[in-house]
């Protein structure tokens, strides 16, 4: 890693701030917050201070509970985790609006200011109470909780609630001690990456867990874990990408972990920057005009994944578009242009509501209504963040979340639409709690209805519950959710905020929706990015199924590697190669089909 990385961009503004920043190595203050990525302000401290050197503070061996599991961000949590630094308008809206739903903790170096700042009238908003907000006075550096913050872990599944903190990629270290301060509040167990052989760097910013034991990230991982010194005076982790992946599934429970290119325009390299979660098998993705900013590699990167993996299910992931916004008036524009990095996917959930940035009503309006769409029955909440976004992060970036100590699992894959008028529609999901589960019920009706019909949902193997909805006629629409209820009384509803919310398909005809150029024969479509730094993705499209070898050739001709050899299906089909490992220049894609001919298209390496 070189210094470089660190920097996003120099022309980052700091917004205004009533509180002062404290790095903990000496009495050096900061009057505006400290940026996502290194500030130059702490990289010249820094230089001229030596950087505190690193305790442990909790267990450094893998925790020893069968099934680790790492939560999943729309589970249910107990604490949202606020660092209140400097942003104090943006601040006060996500802290009054969490604590409707769970406790909120706030770290402040300041506790009668922000309490203050809660219950007065001002630029946050109207006078709000503390009811469900718990303010723990400690040293800070940072308003960026979501990197340095708490990740919750359970062990035995629906168990054994814990913390695991990696090592943190930032000298800033009265961040560095947070979940430490928050696992000691809640009465939880630390477990850190911080000491041999376990030694592993990461950020909260590039983490997602599907909540059953896959991961999402960029390959920033690996290139804070490829070894050497920080510039600050630490070492990075010397670790190799299956060595990675084995600290992640002893800590975490992680068996498929799931490493994208880093972006181009993205300086931190966050993958909360452009994608999100919604489910364990929808993923919401930023989409940019054709050929602008990070737009080409995020389709590379997604078609990597889609071709690559599937959802915990075995089955395709489903694909929700969110346009990014470029930044208004003069001086801005998308990233590629000198814009800020604005952002929709950088959002958090917090039990029944989800908290998402906004910045301006063009593109706040689809955005919102994209959520709502795909989240029914939530109560989707915009704050506006264009205080924030220069510095290079919003929502999601400034919060961290706890889960609960007992959750219940309910994990269902939602029913496609179907043109079956004639069967029943059979419903399966799993429903776990630590203490057993009595019952699980499914609730049914007809969209437009507004009572439910309820359905006692049976026991089967390996705590899966089932139950049918009745068959309807064509042009239904049906909206369903399940209920479980624990051994010990607890009951959960999946979707969280049922009955508001609900999953729904269509009975009637499927309007298929046919791959464009099947009906003739296409060939290549453009590979993409083009040029290419990177992981670069090759369409073929083919009418009908051809025996053929799609390879790349440099400009003289000369072969340099085969992407495919064989039986290439019918329709459209994607091949990849990784543009990062050839030198720069021209270079020939050739897919060669027996019979019909040869196909070519240039592709530039930079």
């Amino acid at each position: 890693m070189i210094l470089q990385d660190f920097f996003p961009s120099l022309r980052q503004g700091f917004a205004a701030s009533a509180v002062l920043l404290v790095c903990s190595a000496s009495a050096q203050r900061f009057d505006t917050p400290l940026s996502h990525g290194i500030d130059p302000r702490e990289a010249a401290f820094y230089e001229a201070n030596p950087y505190p050197a690193l305790t442990s503070r909790g267990e450094t061996t893998p925790p020893e509970f069968d099934n680790l599991r790492t939560m999943a961000e729309w589970e249910e949590i107990e604490i949202l985790c606020v660092g209140w630094e400097g942003y104090s308008a943006i601040e006060k809206q996500i802290v009054v609006n969490a604590a409707q739903q769970c406790e909120v903790i706030v770290l402040t170096e300041d506790a009668g200011y922000v309490e203050d700042y809660i219950t007065s009238s001002n630029n946050g908003g109207a006078a709000a109470s503390m009811d469900n907000i718990t303010l723990l006075e400690v040293p800070l550096n940072t308003v960026w909780i979501r990197d340095y913050g708490p990740n919750t872990v359970y062990g035995n599944g629906v168990d054994d609630r814990i913390i695991v903190d990696w090592l943190y990629n930032r000298p800033r270290p009265d961040d560095d001690v947070a979940p430490q301060v928050i696992a000691d509040h809640m009465g939880i167990d630390v477990y850190e990456t911080t000491a041999e052989p376990y030694e592993l760097m990461n950020t909260g910013g590039n983490f997602m867990s599907d909540g059953f034991g896959m991961g999402f990230a960029s390959d920033l991982i690996g290139d804070e874990n490829s070894g050497g010194s920080t510039w600050w005076g630490t070492q990075f982790p010397d670790q190799s990408a299956e060595e990675i992946e084995d600290i992640l599934a002893d800590f975490m429970g992680l068996h498929t972990y799931v490493r994208m290119e880093n972006l181009p325009f993205d300086g931190i390299h966050h993958i909360d920057m452009h994608m999100k979660l919604l489910d364990e098998e929808t993923i919401l993705m930023a989409e940019y005009p054709e050929g602008l900013a990070d737009g080409p590699q995020i389709e590379a990167n997604l078609e990597y994944v889609l071709s690559n993996h599937t959802s915990k299910w075995g089955t395709p992931f489903d694909v929700v578009r969110i346009p990014s916004p470029p930044e208004p008036g003069w001086g801005g524009g998308f990233p590629d242009e000198g814009g800020d990095y604005m952002t929709y996917t950088n959002s958090v959930f917090v039990n029944n509501t989800i908290l998402l940035p906004t910045y301006y009503e063009e593109y706040d309006t689809t955005a919102i209504a994209i959520y709502e769409r795909e989240l029914p029955g939530y109560n989707v909440v915009g704050i506006d963040c264009n205080q924030i976004i220069s510095a290079s992060g919003a929502i999601h970036c400034i919060t961290h979340s706890v889960g609960v100590e007992d959750p219940m699992l309910i994990s269902h894959q939602p029913l496609d639409d179907t043109e079956d008028s004639v069967n029943p529609y059979p419903v399966e999901a799993l429903v776990q709690h630590r203490s057993g589960i009595d019952n699980a019920k499914l609730f049914w009706r007809v969209a437009g209805e507004t009572d439910y019909s309820e359905v006692a949902m049976t026991a089967a193997m390996e705590d899966m519950w089932n139950a049918d909805i009745p068959a309807q006629p064509e042009g239904t629409v049906v909206q369903y959710y399940i209920e479980g209820t624990s051994v010990s009384g607890k009951v959960q509803d999946r979707p969280m905020p049922a009955p508001e919310g609900y999953w729904q398909f269509r009975v009637g005809e499927i309007a298929v929706n046919g791959i464009s150029g099947v009906s003739s024969f296409a060939g290549f479509q453009p590979a993409f990015p083009n040029p290419a730094s990177a992981i670069t993705c090759v369409p073929v499209e083919l009418k009908t199924a051809a025996t053929g070898r799609l390879v790349l050739r440099d400009a003289s001709g000369r072969l340099i590697s085969t992407l495919f050899e064989g039986q290439l299906p019918s329709g459209l089909s994607k091949y990849f190669l990784d543009a990062a490992t050839l030198p720069a220049g021209a270079y020939v894609l050739h897919l060669q089909l027996e019979g019909r001919g040869t196909w070519s298209q240039r592709l530039m390496v930079r």
